[in-house]
């Protein structure tokens, strides 16, 4: 008896009727002889409303009291979904984040997984119960509530299935698969058979909305395979797995656009040893992500540095970098939030030439200015300003003829 693990997103669950199509599919699923767990996020909508209404009370919430209050948004998902089970015969159990035994680190907000204990699952799972986890969440070694950060439902899903040792993970959200590019912007985009762990890792690092990075960095650490599917209907999806040889063929797979950037220029501080590791020691004591770093050549023993950090972190970003400055010799900050950070992707780029100069030259003849640039072996990517996002998208995708994959 193969072992399944299946994710159903926000859209895919958003109200009473779609959870008992949940329950359909799962039922299909185990009267193919599956055992099946279940990671379920909260409804489409209820997580943003959950913060409007802690930023109606405070600007700035408590983040252990915004954990408290957004785990509630899954665990209402997993009791419906339970009860739509039971409603068509089949016995299930619900399990928190906690209760699931999945252990974090202590960072609200953003936490990060350090271990599972699965043996109550893989118990229910013999005994031919369907096991219903709360995506999102878990529980530190205090017993404190913990969230894993948007599209912490994914990561979930990906360490239960390494966990309960999965023979497939099934993620399920409301597009069929992986596209060349957002479909919603690039109307000619297509939907990817296969993709490898490191594609997808820079495309969802890149802001495609498809999975959560920390997930598929997951997915690749423990070899878990997974299948990006449509929950509305019973389509292939995107196999996401190792990379093999014949995938370096395609120089570029895949196109994204990361609106949730924000620009921060760190200006007039000293050009010496130890700068640069001052500033960045700060940020990440501050739990916060960054991107794309530049510094400028050094004059007069001064320099300026220039990187990308999440919109939703520039306060924090602010807070912390005030409190290093003098240690760098003053200097100001600056942040710009208008900005969007266009990226390819192929791991076909190891092994072939020209493709930043054919990128630079399309966006040049489309009039889009680059602020930033970044590369890594299999990712190109630039800071453009944020108008000007969606049709660099489809003058990257055209350049590279990716509606011919």
């Amino acid at each position: 008896m193969s072992r399944i693990v299946q994710k159903y997103g926000g859209t895919s669950v958003g109200d009473v009727e779609r959870i008992k199509k949940v329950a359909e599919r799962v039922k299909h699923t185990v009267d193919q002889g599956h055992q099946v767990v279940v990671v379920v996020s909260a409804r489409a909508g209820v997580t943003n409303e959950l913060i409007a209404r802690a930023k109606a009370i405070s600007t700035q919430p408590s983040e252990r009291e915004m954990d408290m209050l957004l785990a509630v948004g899954e665990q209402e998902t997993i009791a419906l979904t339970a009860m739509a089970l039971h409603s068509i015969g089949l016995p299930a159990v619900s399990y928190t984040g906690g209760q699931a035994g999945i252990m974090t680190d202590t960072f609200h907000t953003k936490a990060k997984i350090t271990t599972i204990n699965a043996a109550p699952i893989v118990t229910d799972l013999e005994q031919g119960k369907v096991v219903i986890v709360a995506g999102f969440q878990g529980i530190n070694e205090q017993g404190q509530i913990t969230t894993l950060g948007r599209g912490g439902s994914d990561l979930t899903a990906i360490a239960l299935a390494a966990a309960v040792k999965a023979d497939k993970c099934e993620i399920y959200t409301d597009v069929d698969g992986v596209y060349t590019a957002d479909p919603r912007v690039v109307k000619d985009a297509k939907k990817l058979q296969e993709i490898s762990y490191d594609e997808m890792l820079e495309l969802a690092s890149s802001g495609s909305k498809v999975m959560q990075s920390r997930s598929v960095e997951f997915a690749s650490k423990y070899g878990v395979v997974f299948e990006v599917r449509s929950s509305f209907n019973y389509n292939p999806g995107t196999i996401v797995k190792e990379e093999v040889a014949y995938m370096e063929k395609v120089v570029v797979r895949g196109v994204a656009v990361d609106k949730d950037q924000a620009k921060v220029i760190v200006s007039n501080i000293l050009d010496k040893p130890g700068s640069a590791a001052k500033v960045f020691r700060a940020l990440a004591a501050a739990n916060i992500i960054v991107d794309m770093i530049v510094q400028n050549v050094g004059r007069n023993g001064i320099a300026n540095l220039t990187f990308t950090v999440p919109q939703g972190d520039t306060h924090k970003a602010q807070k912390a970098l005030e409190g290093v400055l003098d240690e760098v010799g003053g200097g100001q900050v600056a942040i710009h939030e208008h900005i969007a950070k266009l990226s390819v992707v192929g791991v076909g780029m190891k092994t072939h030439s020209g493709v930043a100069a054919d990128l630079f030259a399309a966006l040049a003849d489309a009039g889009v200015n680059i602020q930033l640039i970044s590369t890594s072996e299999i990712k190109i990517s630039v800071v453009i300003e944020q108008d000007k996002a969606d049709e660099a998208a489809r003058v990257a995708h055209k350049a590279f003829a990716l509606e011919n994959l």
